[in-house]
């Protein structure tokens, strides 16, 4: 045994110093503290997102004793049940499919099919349809009626090996994103199957010969266009081949149609015009069918038209043109740069959540040089002034449609009201065929037109309306009426007002918008002499004078050739003015641009604002059901405002993602916003979406406003079992190019049409309090670059104001919702109307300035001239330019943003103060009128239960901090009882 020397055993038991002590624990202490800090942060940071995915408490509500038998349901459902609802919607979808889907072709009465026939499906559609968009517009399609089973449903026997064929391609060969250097490039590719795919099939084709039925598709979706060049990206693309034309595999498997088939039905699968001149003038082919994206059982209506069961009614949306390169918008049309603007503030690389596209810094933008003659508003007024033929330009016109029977129309009354009335046409519709069916009638009026002058399209729609079902032999009755005021023109360049100009203006019923019905006269109703509709003399749907408002957007245009300008496209002169893509001069942004760009000097705002900081958090015992049905001036509000925090409200300004935060001090309670607009739609709560309604090209093809109604009630009685309170849709920019990927989110490219459908769906779901986020506002008719620190587009005030605001402001104008609210201490049950509640800006700049953040656009047009008091919502608010506090100061008020991902420059001037109470008196007064508040009192108390995840960061985060706290202490400890041990042993 060997004994340690008493050195050697001091020198074992020595303990550590604290110089090496504290090496270990301080950096686990910090690290750890740092972890905790930092998570913690993150998770404030991350607040809306976090809360998205795993909720974000709850309000309990309660009703005082005094009101616990007043009646509180202010909505009350259609059904009994959310799964009664589904059926019902179902159902409704099929009907928009059977009302919208427009026979274009028809030769020698191939359509109807014989009941039972045998068919056999070829194209890839057949198997792998395009049921709707991508993006947030998209909808759950994964039970959708499948184009085979709605032909099935009718009847029909498939050829199955045939189908199984093209299921098993479409499956191997998805229709992916593309990955290309180029911003314009579609993001989805064509992938026909090549005909060499059914040479194994072609056996069964006799057994399944009654007919082919033909299905080519076009997907489209947010984030990327369709493409003008397929070079380089189809392998069998001839140079500047474009995607919406029939490339070599969809020709191909034509001609094996027509090889194999006596009968050759197709049936166009896409919410976009193609070119289908070589269809339509092709003899092989005997019926073709515009069926828009069906959603979950439009294909059920399909299935129905060609077995005859139901007459097709459907009418064209937009122009179906026979070469979109000679379109007036084609050159215009995608990635444009300026080459001396970098803008000014960092940006960050942010990645869209809904796109692929980079943030960068560059400065894009697109000229709208085609002015109002875009659509059948140019194919009609270039063919009047000689400068195209009609017929070899035009495969189907604006509302084109056929029908299995035939209609007569008789003008049978006409009341011509004075300049400040109406005209009412009423037109008797019979039906001098063998089949009942419904028709559309059409009235259009033309203008009287100065070379030189105001800018006027041959033809504009002024009104139309959908009969009812009309038995063989039977007539009906429809009345059209256009307030006189609206065939005035916008003058931005002399009276810088609406002018119904002196002279004759022609009203004409018409089958579409070439063709004036037979055995009808166009209607003269003469203005003596010019209507300015300025100052207190503003029209009558009007609140306030209208005048120009626009003039730096304006001021990029030229009518004398000035260099670097846009030249007007003008109807005296559309050869010498016909739109080029800008090159040269056109590519340098002037100062007045480049300025535009910057960054929004929100210290110079504040330093310029002249009025008081604004009261905050007075405390009140009011809460915001006693706001419900007040007017929005009603002197409450500014009571209510009063007691808000400056803290209150900027967490709910900010925080606007799919919902508006609760206030927990005035009983507010937090509100369920889907996207849409084909139905509910979510990215974060799969638990709301809900019946995939069919693309809004579809919907608007019925042109049946009473349809479009329907819908929207049927999502509002969805919403009532969801809890969803608002719905950011309908979407109503316009057709302005084919290629625009979102166009299957739009209705038309008639900014009427557009107006009255989203009207119809809007007071349908607003039956049932739910408001409207109508988007997006304004000048979003095309997707590269949109997030591309935000793309200038340039139109002038007329092409503004007459095309492009124009089914906005038909919608703000015209929707309303009813409120019924508690009127006394005895609970008297009142009611009051309010007019549309929400509207969504746009990522793109109206003219330089973002769209979000333009006064003139979300202020002083919006709200003064058309009367809008609701609250608006940015787009997806990620990318730098998109400034919160330009946005308040705008009226956007509410941040499409997770909290706080943007946060305000200034929320502590008297300005930002200002402008967050503004935007928050907007946002709390719709939600006040709106179903949130059903089974509320006046009086009703709140309390708040955080949810779980909150609960277990306050607990993790307490232990760790006592750990923490503990572990600071055992080192002092431990610190200083080295330091007395050492102390003592030196002594």
């Amino acid at each position: 045994m060997n004994a340690r020397k008493p050195k050697d055993r001091a020198r074992a038991k020595a303990p550590m110093s604290n110089k090496k002590y504290l090496a270990i624990w301080i950096p686990v202490l910090a690290l750890v503290t740092v972890i905790t800090v930092v998570a913690n942060v993150a998770m404030n940071v991350a607040t809306g997102w976090i809360a998205s995915q795993l909720g974000s408490g709850t309000y309990t509500f309660t009703n005082s004793e005094a009101s616990e038998d007043w009646d509180t349901d202010y909505y009350e459902a259609d059904y009994d049940s959310l799964e009664d609802v589904d059926a019902a919607s179902l159902d409704l979808v099929e009907q928009i499919g059977a009302g919208g889907i427009v026979l274009a072709k028809n030769t020698d009465a191939a359509l109807p099919l014989s009941s039972g026939a045998q068919l056999t499906m070829l194209g890839r559609a057949a198997a792998d349809p395009v049921y709707g968009g991508s993006g947030s517009g998209s909808v759950d399609t994964n039970s959708a009626v499948t184009a085979r089973v709605g032909l099935e449903n009718a009847g029909f026997t498939v050829n199955d090996p045939t189908y199984a064929a093209i299921e098993a391609f479409a499956a191997e060969n998805p229709r992916g994103y593309i990955e290309m250097d180029r911003p314009d490039i579609s993001t989805y590719n064509i992938g026909e199957m090549p005909v060499a795919g059914y040479e194994a099939q072609a056996s069964t084709f006799s057994q399944f010969g009654d007919a082919a039925v033909i299905f080519i598709g076009r997907p489209g979706g947010e984030g990327g266009d369709l493409t003008q060049d397929m070079t380089g990206w189809d392998d069998n693309a001839a140079p500047g081949q474009h995607q919406l034309e029939l490339n070599k595999d969809e020709r191909d498997l034509l001609e094996l149609a027509k090889q194999n088939f006596e009968k050759v039905v197709v049936v166009i699968n896409a919410s976009t015009t193609l070119e289908l001149g070589d269809l339509q003038n092709d003899a092989g082919v005997d019926a073709i069918l515009l069926a828009g994206s069906p959603g979950a059982t439009a294909f059920n209506g399909l299935g129905r038209i060609l077995n005859g069961d139901v007459n097709p009614s459907g009418r064209t949306v937009d122009t179906w043109a026979a070469d979109f390169t000679a379109d007036p918008t084609f050159v215009n049309f995608g990635n444009f740069l300026y080459e001396n603007v970098n803008p000014s503030y960092p940006v960050a690389i942010t990645e869209s959540a809904t796109s692929n596209a980079t943030v960068t810094d560059e400065a894009p933008f697109v000229n709208y040089a085609e002015g109002i003659y875009f659509g059948y508003r140019y194919y009609e007024t270039a063919a009047v002034e000689g400068f195209i033929d009609y017929d070899q330009a035009v495969v189907y016109p604006f509302g084109y449609g056929l029908s299995y029977t035939d209609f007569a129309w008789a003008v049978s009354d006409t009341q011509l009201g004075d300049t400040d009335g109406t005209i009412a046409v009423t037109v008797d519709v019979t039906n001098t065929g063998a089949v009942a069916g419904r028709d559309v009638v059409q009235l259009y009026y033309s203008a009287p037109y100065t070379p030189g002058g105001i800018e006027k399209s041959a033809v504009v729609l002024g009104g139309f309306a959908k009969t009812g079902e009309i038995a063989p032999g039977a007539t009906e009755s429809v009345t059209i009426e256009v307030a006189v005021e609206d065939m005035a023109s916008y003058d931005y360049l002399d009276e810088q007002a609406y002018v119904l100009e002196a002279g004759d203006y022609e009203l004409s019923v018409r089958d579409d918008s070439h063709t004036i019905a037979a055995g009808t006269a166009p209607i003269t109703y003469t203005v003596a002499e010019d209507v300015v509709y300025a100052g207190d003399d503003h029209r009558a749907s009007d609140v306030e004078a209208v005048t120009n408002q626009f003039d730096d957007v304006s001021a990029q245009f030229t009518t004398t050739d000035e260099a670097g300008k846009i030249p007007v496209f003008s109807r005296a002169d559309f050869a010498g003015t016909f739109p080029t893509a800008p090159t040269g001069d056109m590519l340098v942004a002037d100062d007045a641009v480049a300025e535009g760009f910057a960054v929004w000097d929100h210290e110079g705002e504040a330093a310029a604002f002249e009025g008081e900081m604004p009261t905050t958090g007075a405390g009140s015992d009011l809460s915001l059901i006693d706001m419900r049905g007040l007017p929005k001036d009603d002197p409450k509000w500014d009571e209510i405002l009063d007691s808000l925090s400056v803290g209150d409200m900027t967490a709910m300004l900010l925080n606007g993602a799919y919902q508006t935060a609760a206030i927990g001090s005035i009983g507010k309670p937090q509100t369920l916003e889907p996207d849409g607009p084909a139905g509910f739609s979510s990215f974060i709560n799969s638990e709301i979406n809900g019946t995939a309604y069919p693309s809004e090209v579809l919907i608007a093809q019925t042109w049946d406003v009473d349809l479009g109604t329907q819908m929207g009630i049927m999502l509002g009685n969805e919403a009532m079992f969801k809890n969803i309170n608002g719905w950011y849709a309908p979407a109503v920019n316009l057709h302005r190019s084919p290629f625009a990927g979102r166009n299957f989110e739009y209705y038309s490219e008639d900014p009427l049409l557009s107006g009255k459908m989203l009207t119809a769906v809007a007071n349908g779901v607003g039956t049932k309090g739910v408001y409207t986020m109508i988007k997006h506002y304004a000048l979003n008719e095309q997707e590269t670059n949109r997030v591309n620190n935000g793309i200038a587009t340039w139109a002038t005030e007329q092409t503004l104001r007459e095309v492009y605001l124009k089914p906005f402001e038909i919608a703000v104008k015209n929707i309303s919702m009813d409120v019924k609210y508690l009127s006394d201490t005895e609970g008297t049950v009142s009611e009051t109307t309010i007019g549309a509640a929400g509207i969504m800006s746009s990522f793109n700049r109206i003219g330089a300035t973002w769209a979000g953040g333009s006064v003139a656009l979300m202020d002083t047009v919006l709200r003064g001239e058309w009367g809008f008091e609701g609250f608006g919502i940015t787009d997806f608010n990620l990318y730098p330019y998109m400034n919160p506090n330009e946005g308040i100061n705008a009226g956007s008020d509410l941040m499409l943003t997770f909290q706080p991902s943007k946060s305000f420059n200034d929320s502590s001037s008297a300005k930002a103060v200002t402008d967050i109470r503004t935007a928050t008196h907007n946002i709390l007064f719709t939600v006040a009128n709106s179903n949130a508040m059903d089974g509320l009192a006046p009086g009703a108390t709140v309390s708040y239960t955080p949810p779980a995840w909150v609960v277990w960061q306050i607990i993790i985060t307490s232990v760790v901090g006592l750990l923490i706290v503990g572990g600071i202490v055992m080192v002092i400890l431990r610190v200083r009882r080295h330091n007395a041990r050492s102390t003592v042993t030196l002594r």
